[in-house]
């Protein structure tokens, strides 16, 4: 079980946060959204979900659904991935210009295996220890229980160099009551949990990334443009339409959010007025 230090109320201050992601390499902050939240959010996410396909390999979940390019599928997430705690977590772990890297629904379904422990941050090749890449959030839109599939997790072991989690080392599974938010950076071990009963367990894991970092997704390419212009100016940001500073990601020799504004059309090469 987690222990009562990795525990946070609603009220948790950006400090609570990234002292225990500092120490622990993860934080549980309970109960931050409503009932009422929570359960418009599941019930968009499941009009998505009747169409969606469980995995493709075991590391997927072969009962497991997974909804990708979250952003161009529904709106219940716009204003969690820019909460103001969020932003001040990721900012003082990860620095300015972070940026969205893999936003994804995960509805682990009845039977569903335990995954391998991995870390997120993997997929970029930089040599341990090094400053952190990656920091995740999952949504628990459910509650998270050791039966259902509660994501296991390696505290501290954000600070190992060249040790793997092995048979013997130490899991704490994260518990956490429907509307909950796990913080955790993409240096800690952790994997999500065997689900032992007969419901699926929803969560949602939004990721960032540096800003200097090529996120997993290709946010520009997977959420279309129609979209992107309805959404919050800070979000457009976080999915490839902003810059690291001080030029990173610009269109064009333009800041790509005015290339997103551009109405104007494109003949033979040539942009009309």
């Amino acid at each position: 079980m987690v222990t009562e230090m990795s525990r946070l109320d609603a009220k948790a201050s950006v400090d609570d946060v990234t002292a225990r992601l500092k120490q622990d390499g993860y934080a549980i902050v309970e109960r931050f959204l409503s009932e009422d939240d929570v359960r418009a959010k599941k019930e968009d996410l499941y009009r998505v979900l009747r169409s969606t396909p469980t995995g493709r390999n075991d590391f997927e979940g072969f009962q497991t659904q997974r909804i990708y390019a979250l952003f161009a599928k529904t709106r219940v997430f716009d204003q969690a991935a820019i909460d103001p705690l969020l932003m001040g977590v990721l900012e003082q772990v990860l620095g300015q210009g972070f940026t969205l890297s893999a936003p994804t629904a995960i509805n682990i379904g009845p039977g569903e295996t335990a995954q391998n422990l991995h870390t997120d941050d993997i997929v970029y090749p930089a040599a341990r220890p090094h400053r952190e890449l990656v920091v995740n959030t999952m949504w628990c839109l459910d509650d998270f229980t050791e039966e259902n599939g509660a994501t296991h997790i390696a505290p501290g072991s954000h600070e190992w160099i060249d040790e793997r989690p092995d048979e013997s080392s130490q899991t704490i599974r994260a518990v956490a009551p429907a509307g909950s938010v796990i913080f955790f950076v993409g240096s800690v071990w952790h994997g999500g949990g065997a689900n032992n009963t007969q419901k699926p367990r929803l969560g949602v894991i939004i990721e960032y990334c540096a800003g200097w970092l090529r996120p997993q997704e290709n946010h520009v390419i997977g959420v279309p443009k129609e979209i992107m212009r309805q959404l919050p100016q800070r979000l457009q940001e976080l999915l490839g339409y902003g810059v690291y500073p001080p030029f990173l990601g610009n269109v064009d020799g333009r800041h790509p959010r005015k290339y997103l504004d551009d109405q104007r059309k494109v003949s033979n090469g040539v942009v009309e007025p």
